[in-house]
C-alpha cells in the first residue's frame, strides 16, 4: 500500500475555506455549474473553496462524481504534497431548510464534498437539520455529541476521494467548528425575515453552523424589493444579519462579490466572499472593431 502524505506526521486540514477563516482570513469561494468544463476552471484558479449549485441546475450525482475527479490534479498534488486539494468541493443542494431532505446531503457526502450549503433555513428546526444531517451518529457520551448524527454509513467513496482510510475519514468527517478537525462545512442561508428573527437562536442553540450565507435574491424578494440590494430596507436587513454574525462569531458570507463592491464587503465584515468568474472575449471584441463590426 502506497504511504498516504502527511504534513508534519499528520493528516494536514483538508478543507481550504476551513484553512483560510481557522488563520483569520475571509475565504474566497464561488458558485458553479456541475459541469465538467466549469470543475476543470475553477479548480485551476485560485478559490479556496467551490459550491456546486444544484439548487437551480440539475441535481446530478452522477455528473457531481465526474466534477470532483476532473478536478484532481495529480502535478498539484505531487508538488504540494498534500492530500488537502487546491480548490475544495462543496455543493449547494436543492432541498429547502424546511423540507427535511436528508437524504440528499447523504448522497452528496458519499460522492466526497467537505460541505453542504443549505437554501432556505428559517427556524431552529431548519438549522438543526442541517448540522445533524451531516454528522454521523455517536454515543451520547462522546465529545460534541449535540446535535446527534443521523448520516447513514457508507463511507467507502469519500475517505478514497479524500486519501484516508475508512477510519480516518470518520474522524474527520465531522462539522467544522462543532468539531475543531472536523472538515465538513455546514452552511445555512438567511433568505427571509423570519430567518433573520430565527438567527440569533439558530446560532445559540445548534452547535456546528460554519458560516451564514446572506440570500440577496430571495431575501429581497421577501422584503418587496426584488434585487434591489441596495434599498434601505434590504440593506438593512443584510446588516442585521451580518451583525448577528459578528456577535456570535460565525463567519457571514456574501453570495455576489464582483469588483465594484468587494472592498464594501471586505469592511462590512463578510468572511466568506463569492466571487464569479467573469467570461472575457477581449480578442473577439478587438477583432470586430478592427473589422468595423
Amino acid at each position: 500500500m502506497p504511504v498516504i502524505p502527511r504534513l508534519n506526521g499528520a493528516i494536514p486540514r483538508l478543507n481550504g475555506a476551513i484553512r483560510a477563516l481557522e488563520a483569520g482570513q475571509p475565504a474566497f469561494t464561488t458558485f458553479a455549474p456541475p459541469e465538467i468544463g466549469a470543475a476543470l476552471a475553477v479548480g485551476a484558479a485560485a478559490y479556496d473553496a467551490v459550491v456546486f449549485e444544484m439548487e437551480h441546475n440539475p441535481y446530478d450525482i452522477a455528473m457531481l462524481r465526474h466534477c470532483l475527479q476532473y478536478m484532481l490534479n495529480r502535478k498539484q498534488i505531487a508538488e504540494g504534497g498534500s492530500l488537502a486539494p487546491a480548490v475544495t468541493p462543496m455543493v449547494r443542494i436543492p432541498p429547502n431548510g424546511g423540507e427535511n431532505s436528508q437524504w440528499i446531503a447523504k448522497q452528496v457526502l458519499d460522492v466526497g464534498v467537505y460541505g453542504v450549503v443549505w437554501p432556505h433555513v428559517s427556524t431552529v428546526d431548519d438549522a438543526r437539520n442541517a448540522v445533524v444531517a451531516c454528522r454521523y451518529p455517536r454515543p451520547r457520551e462522546a465529545p460534541h455529541y449535540d446535535p446527534p448524527g443521523q448520516r447513514g454509513d457508507a463511507p467507502t467513496a469519500a475517505a478514497r476521494y479524500w486519501g484516508l482510510t475508512p477510519q480516518e475519514y470518520y474522524k474527520r468527517a465531522d462539522v467544522w467548528p462543532l468539531a475543531p478537525d472536523g472538515e465538513i462545512l455546514v452552511a445555512i442561508m438567511c433568505e427571509e425575515k423570519r430567518a433573520i428573527a430565527n438567527l440569533p437562536k439558530m446560532l445559540e442553540q445548534v452547535p456546528g453552523i460554519g458560516v451564514v450565507l446572506v440570500g440577496e435574491g430571495d431575501l429581497s424578494q421577501d422584503l418587496g424589493h426584488p434585487r434591489q440590494y441596495e434599498h434601505p430596507t434590504v440593506a438593512s436587513a443584510i446588516a442585521d444579519v451580518v451583525a448577528i454574525c459578528k456577535q456570535y462569531n460565525v463567519p457571514c458570507g456574501h453570495p455576489h462579490v464582483d469588483t465594484k463592491n468587494v472592498e464594501t464587503v471586505l469592511a462590512q465584515g463578510f468572511r466568506w466572499l463569492m466571487a464569479a468568474p467573469v467570461p472575457s472575449y477581449a480578442a473577439l471584441e478587438q477583432g470586430r472593431k478592427l473589422a468595423g463590426r
